[in-house]
C-alpha cells in the first residue's frame, strides 16, 4: 500500500468502532481508493428505533483525497492534515469544492 493509501486509511480507520448505541464499521473497495464509515444503532429511548447510515465517504483519485461526506464533530479533513497530507491536496466535496472529472481519473 502506498503512503497516501495508507495515511488516509489509517486516518478514516479512526472513525470506525464502538459507539454511543452501536458500531461503526469501515468499509473499502478492492484498491482502497474508496472508503466508507457505516453506522449502525439502536435508540433505545420511548421505543427502540434501528438506525443505518453513512458518516463518512472518501475516495482517493491520483494524488488528491476527495471527501463526499463527513458528519462528524472531528472533520477528517483537519485529522488528514494533521496526519501530515497538504490541505491543497484535499477537496470538500459535501462543502461544495470543485470535484474533477471521475471518468478522466481511471
Amino acid at each position: 500500500m502506498d503512503s497516501l493509501k495508507q495515511t488516509v486509511y489509517e486516518v478514516v480507520a479512526g472513525y470506525a468502532g464502538k459507539a454511543l448505541n452501536g458500531y461503526s464499521y469501515l468499509t473499502q473497495n478492492e484498491d482502497q481508493t474508496l472508503l466508507a464509515v457505516v453506522d449502525m444503532a439502536q435508540s433505545k429511548g420511548g421505543g427502540e428505533t434501528h438506525y443505518a447510515g453513512t458518516s463518512v465517504i472518501v475516495r482517493i483519485i491520483g494524488d488528491m483525497i476527495i471527501i463526499d461526506r463527513d458528519q462528524n464533530d472531528k472533520l477528517v479533513v483537519d485529522a488528514l492534515v494533521q496526519a501530515g497530507i497538504p490541505r491543497e491536496q484535499i477537496i470538500l466535496a459535501y462543502a461544495g469544492e470543485s470535484v474533477p472529472n471521475i471518468e478522466s481519473a481511471h
